[in-house]
């Protein structure tokens, strides 16, 4: 790829047949983006945005209405097959042959991808995700995590450049979440290009260098994460004062004011407008006196949610 883009979507349509004369869901609606070569893409959106048509359609599960997808420059339609084989795809579902050994799970799915024995890697994967010890045990013997990263060696037989996430940490505990984004940020450094979709969107302030968000089957942001996250005006000060609060201090360029116990008060404000020594001075200047301060910086969720809010009816 010379231009650096591992995934370029172009007008992407996606109506779902309707019945009875009605017209079907329109899941995606004229969705555009690129996804560059080499860093952590985020995909995010509430359930039911089209994240997952948009990732069936790109696995060839679901046929789109109109529109153009390629992957690593290579048509969905026109090259399906070097298309298929320049993705990975890790389902949200964990689902396995109970009777296959986590080796022969990977020996089966390179076959079908017609990859030749002397060039399989099962032995290099398994040791990538920490199953080295579990390859000839059944995977119905397998803890919930150790099938998900199974699911994630499987997407990797064929040594694809993109790498598709869905959900991957859909339903695991804090420790094994970490160590899925372990595994995930090691790839990315190896050359992976990762895209994932969460809904835990501090992960995906975390780890994605840039995010598209979409909703109602609309594309309604597509940014680098910091600039994203920059886009949120609201910033909240808490205040510990000096005696019990009879009356909140109040000031125009106070978003919100409120009690959050006897002697503190959480205080929202437009960054735009005013500035936290400025809140502090007006507080003071209504005969508080400040025992204490904490800020809170926005993050993507108060992006996530100011964005989703604004475009919660359908176009």
């Amino acid at each position: 790829m010379s231009d650096g883009t591992a995934i370029s979507i172009r007008n992407l349509v996606k109506r779902y047949a309707g019945s009875k004369g009605e017209p079907g869901k329109l899941a995606l609606d004229g969705v555009s983006f690129d996804v560059p070569q080499g860093g952590i893409f985020g995909l995010l959106g509430p359930n039911g945005a089209g994240k997952s048509t948009l990732i069936n359609i790109l696995a060839g599960l679901v046929m789109k209405t109109s529109g153009t997808a390629e992957i690593w420059g290579f048509d969905i339609d026109r090259d399906r097959r070097n298309a298929k084989r320049a993705i990975g795809i890790v389902p949200q579902e964990i689902v396995f042959d109970p009777f296959f050994t986590p080796a022969e799970v990977l020996e089966i799915q390179a076959g079908l991808y017609g990859v030749p024995p002397s060039m399989r890697r099962t032995v290099e994967l398994l040791r990538a995700v920490h199953l080295s010890d579990k390859a000839n045990a059944y995977a119905r013997t397998l803890s919930g995590g150790m099938k998900r990263r199974l699911l994630i060696a499987k997407a990797l037989v064929h040594a694809p450049p993109v790498l598709v996430l869905d959900e991957p940490t859909a339903g695991v505990d804090v420790e094994l979440r970490r160590q899925l984004w372990d595994l995930v940020g090691q790839m990315n450094a190896e050359g992976v290009t990762v895209v994932l979709t969460t809904h835990y969107l501090e992960e995906a302030e975390e780890l994605c260098d840039r995010i598209a968000i979409i909703n109602h089957g609309k594309l309604i942001a597509n940014q680098p994460t910091r600039e994203l996250v920059e886009m949120a005006r609201e910033k909240i000060v808490v205040l510990t004062l000096d005696r019990d609060i009879a009356a909140l201090p109040g000031h125009p360029a106070f978003l919100k004011c409120e009690r959050t116990g006897d002697r503190t008060v959480e205080i929202t404000y437009d960054k735009d407008r005013t500035n936290a020594g400025e809140v502090l001075a007006q507080v003071q200047g209504q005969g508080f006196a400040i025992v204490d301060v904490t800020t809170r910086e926005a993050d993507l969720e108060d992006v996530f949610v100011s964005l989703t809010s604004a475009a919660r009816q359908p176009a």
